[in-house]
């Protein structure tokens, strides 16, 4: 029996020796499992110059990198993996699900929108993928209709410029028509006297030009659009309340 048990741990030295990544994988995994993210980065790293091509160290790499808030990196190392057919569909389907939430919390929603898609490919049954791939595929919608009723609204407030600016020249014109119109009735004709007790003046004579009733929305309209946006904006607060926000998972147990 002991000279069983010798050879075992002679065969798993050796083992080591000829594997050090495995090591290395497992060391990064307890320090991800206290929170030691940096400290399992290095490990992974490590694990990584001693064989590059071990999925499992990148795979592991990409999550504490994500959970150290190193988003970019984590997308660049998730990445390389993604396409490797030598693994099974089902850690496939989990490296490009990782990929998605470095993605999202990225704000590159129409990326993150697609590795969910891919991720519900590999995986049909990953109800966590399809969970993220719903709430991407809503916060995407919700900003195509804010930035639709932006488009509208500054396409409105443009026309009532042009119809402020309008009105402005027609009123300018008038005045100037006035002006010319008064320069006329200074000079008498001598061909034409007036009449005795003179003629009634014009009402234009003494109020001066009818100041014109712009066109456009009245104050009462300004203000029942104001109070429309804002119910709209509360309803909006509200639905954020309610959302959960992705669903996270983490670096792989090997």
């Amino acid at each position: 029996m002991l000279c069983v048990m010798l050879a075992l741990a002679g065969v798993a030295r050796v083992s080591a020796q000829r594997m050090p990544e495995r090591g290395l994988v497992r060391k990064g995994n307890r320090q991800y499992n206290r929170e030691h993210y940096e400290k399992s980065i290095e490990s992974y790293t490590k694990a990584l110059a001693a064989d590059p091509t071990s999925f499992e160290a990148t795979y592991n790499l990409g999550s504490s990198l994500f959970r150290a808030e190193r988003y970019e990196k984590a997308e660049q190392t998730l990445s390389k993996i993604v396409s490797d057919t030598t693994r099974t569909d089902a850690e496939r389907a989990d490296a490009v699900y990782n990929l998605g939430n470095t993605q999202f919390v990225q704000k590159k929603l129409q990326e993150a929108l697609e590795s969910y898609r891919q991720a519900m490919r590999l995986n049909p049954d990953d109800q966590e993928a399809k969970y993220n791939y719903a709430y991407t595929k809503k916060l995407i919608q919700e900003q195509e209709n804010q930035q639709n009723q932006q488009n509208q609204q500054n396409q409105n407030d443009q026309n009532q410029q042009n119809q402020e600016q309008q009105n402005q020249d027609q009123q300018q014109e008038g005045q100037q028509q006035e002006q010319q119109g008064g320069d006329d009735k200074q000079q008498p004709s001598e061909q034409q006297p007036q009449q005795d007790g003179g003629s009634e003046p014009q009402q234009g004579d003494e109020q001066g030009e009818p100041q014109q009733t712009p066109s456009g929305i009245s104050p009462q309209e300004q203000q029942a659009m104001l109070d429309a946006i804002q119910q709209q904006e509360d309803k909006t607060q509200e639905k954020l309340k309610e959302k959960k926000g992705i669903l996270i998972r983490g670096r792989k147990n090997w």
